[in-house]
C-alpha cells in the first residue's frame, strides 16, 4: 500500500515524506523537478535511511500518470504539485490557471479511474482573503484574491462538489499560514527558485551577507510596531499535520478543511529581532513602501484540527529561527565545498 505524493520534493512535500517514511509509511515521490532539484531526494534518503522511489513526471501527461496508478498499489494521495508564487500569478494568470487546475484535474480523473479516492489537498491561507478580522476559522466566507489564491480557492470548489456528487470520496484542505524552519538534520529546508517569496529566505540572505538589507514592506501598518503581523508555524509541524490528515481521511468520507498554524500572530520586527536573538547575527534591513496586496493580519483558528485531527504545533517561533539558520548555513557550506 502506497501514498503518492505529488511535488514530493518541494519545500513542504520532502518534510511530509520524511514524516509518513517515520510514521511507517511507504512513499512513492513525482515531481516534475520544475520547482524543486533532484539532491532533496538524497537528502530525504539520508535522514530515513532507505530508498524512497522517486518518478519525474508532470501532472499535465495524462498517460504518464496513468501508468504510475497501473504500476503502483497507491491507496492514498497527497498532493503538493502546483505553482506557487502570487507575484508571478499575477503577471501570468493563465500559466497558473492552466498548470494548477488541469493538472489536478487529472490527478482526480486518474484517481477515479483506479478507485482511489482519498486525497489530502495542499491549499492555503490566502482563501481568505482580507474580508475578516483574525482569528480566522474555516467556516468563513472565501475570498481569493490573485490568481495563485482563486486556483486553490476553486479546486477546494471542486473537491467540494465531487464529494456532493458521488460517494466514496474523502478530502482534506489544508489551509496553512506562513511555513518556515527546515528539518533539525539541517538537510532539508526551502530553496526558492528565483526571487523568493516568502520572508524567512529573504532574512536568510541579509543575515548571511548575500544581499545588503533585507526589504521591509511599510512600516506604518496600525500595529504595535508597524509591521504585517502573521502566523508562523514550522514545517515540520505542517508535515506532521498532513500525515494527522492522511490518517482522518482512511477513516471518514466527506471534505473537511483544516487550519494549519500556531495561533499566535507575530509581527515582521518579532521575527527580524527573534531570529537575531537565537542565532546571535545581525539581520540588516530597510523600510520601503508598503507592498500591494498584502494584509494587515493574518492568524489561525486551529481548534478545528486539534479537535478533530489531534493535531497542534509543537515548534515555537525560537526553534523555526534555529531550524531555518542551520539549514541556511549548511547549505552554504556545502557549496563552498563544491
Amino acid at each position: 500500500m502506497t501514498i503518492l505524493v505529488t511535488g514530493g520534493l518541494g519545500f513542504i512535500g520532502s518534510h511530509t515524506v520524511v514524516e509518513l517514511i517515520e510514521q511507517g509509511e511507504d512513499c512513492l515521490i513525482i515531481d516534475n523537478l520544475s520547482k524543486s532539484v533532484i539532491d532533496v531526494l538524497e537528502r530525504i534518503e539520508t535522514i530515513v535511511h532507505k530508498k524512497i522511489p522517486f518518478i519525474q513526471l508532470d501532472l499535465l501527461d495524462l498517460d504518464k500518470l496513468r501508468t504510475v496508478f497501473k504500476e503502483n498499489a497507491i491507496t492514498a494521495v497527497i498532493h503538493f504539485a502546483g505553482f506557487k508564487s502570487v507575484g508571478e500569478s499575477v503577471r501570468n494568470p493563465l500559466m497558473y490557471y492552466q498548470n494548477n487546475l488541469m493538472s489536478t484535474l487529472n490527478l482526480l480523473d486518474v484517481m477515479k479511474e483506479f478507485d482511489v479516492k482519498k486525497l489530502v489537498f495542499s491549499s492555503s491561507a490566502t482563501v481568505y482573503g482580507d474580508l475578516h478580522t483574525p482569528p480566522l476559522k474555516e467556516d468563513l466566507s472565501l475570498h481569493a484574491p490573485n490568481p495563485y489564491g482563486r486556483t486553490k480557492l476553486m479546486l477546494e470548489e471542486i473537491l467540494q462538489d465531487i464529494v456532493a456528487a458521488q460517494a466514496g470520496w474523502s478530502f482534506a484542505l489544508m489551509r496553512y499560514f506562513n511555513p518556515i524552519g527546515a528539518h533539525k538534520s539541517g538537510l532539508l529546508g526551502e530553496m526558492p527558485f528565483g526571487v523568493p517569496n516568502n520572508l524567512m529566505p529573504h532574512i536568510l540572505k541579509a543575515a548571511s551577507g548575500e544581499t545588503s538589507a533585507l526589504q521591509v514592506f511599510g512600516g506604518d501598518y496600525e500595529t504595535e510596531d508597524g509591521s504585517c503581523i502573521r502566523d508562523f508555524i514550522h514545517v515540520m509541524d505542517l508535515a506532521k499535520g498532513h500525515v494527522k490528515a492522511l490518517n482522518y481521511i482512511k477513516a471518514f468520507e466527506g471534505c473537511e478543511a483544516f487550519n494549519l498554524g500556531t495561533g499566535i500572530g507575530y509581527s515582521v520586527f518579532d521575527l527580524i529581532r527573534t531570529f537575531e536573538d537565537v542565532n546571535s547575527v545581525k539581520v540588516p534591513f530597510d523600510i520601503v513602501a508598503r507592498r500591494e496586496g498584502d494584509i494587515v493580519a493574518s492568524i489561525a483558528d486551529i481548534s478545528k484540527a486539534s479537535m478533530l485531527l489531534g493535531w497542534d504545533a509543537q515548534y515555537d517561533l525560537q526553534a523555526m529561527c534555529y531550524d531555518s539558520w542551520n539549514w541556511y548555513q549548511n547549505i552554504l557550506h556545502s557549496m563552498t565545498e563544491d
